[in-house]
């Protein structure tokens, strides 16, 4: 390239985009801006930084005083913030990335990167086990991350036929690991004993931060356009996890979770009611053939090496 690639990244102060930002900063032919809703800490001195949410007419703006070449969206909600819900949850996901399409279509953007999520499969019984990306897209409409990750990829399918001269990248990730990452899921492995569902492994695939920044960089550059699974080699299932971690795992059945959730949600004793047992017992396991075969990239960590890391930086 004789100019610089423009590349503006929403949500980019999470984990995985200051990953992101680290390796694009590296680069003297790439000019970044790095969006959020409020300042990114640790930012490289050589990227610009502009306020964004993704909500408003931001994307608009940014995206036509820019100009960038590819756009790498990552502003997404896993676990909406105390005193908010499924509606703030809707807007960032689906208002968010519909503003911000939009604005990549109406001012020439070349690529749209995308990180959806393997919850847009959803968690049903009848899932291939492992999950490849012609499978359907059929995110649960009870459990908002997943739905909403169902209406994004539904939204991108009709401007794929509608606007083809936007390339798009779309990574429909796994469990995402980094270094201390402290989370709703996270939250399942420290407890003292795990909970487990008879019946049910419950299998997690795991990328690590680094991998994931290394597959946006790839997509940014050289990677073809198309959709992707991503997770490392492998997966865990509930016994997997106990041995790592030398903990005890206590059984139950599916029917007394189901019971036990369906009182105390109405009772204000658990934001979780009994249609989250699906979460358990269905877990998307992914396929990452085509990420290796025809994206071009090899995961450097399986899903076990990567949650060894986690699990040692968070000391248990």
């Amino acid at each position: 390239m004789t100019d610089k690639c423009r590349i503006l990244v929403t949500g980019a102060g999470g984990l995985v985009g200051k990953a992101f930002l680290k390796l694009a900063s590296e680069q003297s032919n790439f000019e970044v801006l790095a969006t959020d809703i409020g300042p990114i800490k640790g930012l490289p001195d050589n990227i610009r930084y502009e306020s964004m949410d993704v909500t408003s007419e931001d994307p608009d703006r940014l995206v036509s005083q820019f100009k960038p070449h590819v756009v790498v969206h990552l502003a997404s909600i896993v676990t909406p913030p105390k005193g908010t819900g499924r509606d703030f949850a809707y807007k960032v996901d689906v208002i968010g990335t519909k503003n911000v399409l939009q604005a990549a279509i109406q001012y020439g953007v070349k690529r749209i990167v995308v990180t959806s999520s393997g919850a847009a499969y959803g968690y049903y019984a009848d899932n291939p086990v492992p999950l490849t990306e012609d499978c359907q897209v059929r995110g649960n409409e009870e459990f908002p991350y997943s739905h909403h990750k169902r209406l994004v990829e539904e939204m991108l399918a009709t401007a794929r036929d509608k606007s083809p001269a936007l390339e798009q990248v779309v990574f429909r990730v796994g469990t995402v690991l980094g270094e201390r990452t402290d989370n709703q899921i996270t939250a399942l492995f420290q407890k003292p004993k795990l909970l487990g569902l008879k019946g049910f492994e419950s299998p997690f695939v795991f990328i690590w931060t680094e991998d994931l920044a290394r597959i946006l960089f790839r997509a940014v550059k050289e990677g073809p356009a198309g959709i992707y699974n991503v997770a490392g080699d492998g997966a865990m299932g509930i016994s997997d996890l106990a041995i790592a971690m030398q903990k005890k795992i206590t059984w139950i059945p599916s029917w007394v979770v189901k019971a036990g959730l369906a009182i105390a949600k109405p009772l204000g004793l658990s934001q979780y009611g009994p249609e989250q047992v699906r979460f358990l017992q269905y877990r998307p396991v992914l396929d990452n053939k085509k990420l290796k075969e025809v994206f071009g990239y090899i995961p450097e960590k399986t899903s076990a090496q990567v949650f060894a890391l986690w699990q040692k930086s968070m000391n248990l």
